[in-house]
C-alpha cells in the first residue's frame, strides 16, 4: 500500500524549500479580469469594510439608524 502524503504536501504548515522552488508561478491576474479572481476579491473586501464604516460613521453622526437616515423606516 501506498504512503499517504504527508500533511505539508496538502498546503498546511511550513513547506520545504525543495517543494517551493519545484511550484509553477502563477499570476494573480490569470483568469481574466472578472470574477472570483484574488485581486477582485481583495478589492470586494476593502470596499466591504469602507461601506461598514460609512454606516457606522453615519449612526454615530446623525443618531438615527441607516433607514431612518434614508428615510425607508
Amino acid at each position: 500500500m501506498a504512503k499517504p502524503p504527508a500533511a505539508t504536501d496538502k498546503g498546511f504548515g511550513q513547506s520545504s524549500t525543495a517543494a517551493k522552488k519545484s511550484r509553477p508561478k502563477t499570476n494573480d491576474s490569470a483568469g481574466g479580469n472578472f470574477g472570483f479572481t484574488p485581486k477582485a476579491e481583495l478589492w470586494n473586501g476593502r470596499l466591504a469594510m469602507l461601506g461598514f464604516v460609512a454606516v457606522i460613521l453615519t449612526e454615530l453622526i446623525t443618531h438615527q439608524g441607516i433607514l431612518a437616515f434614508w428615510g425607508l423606516r
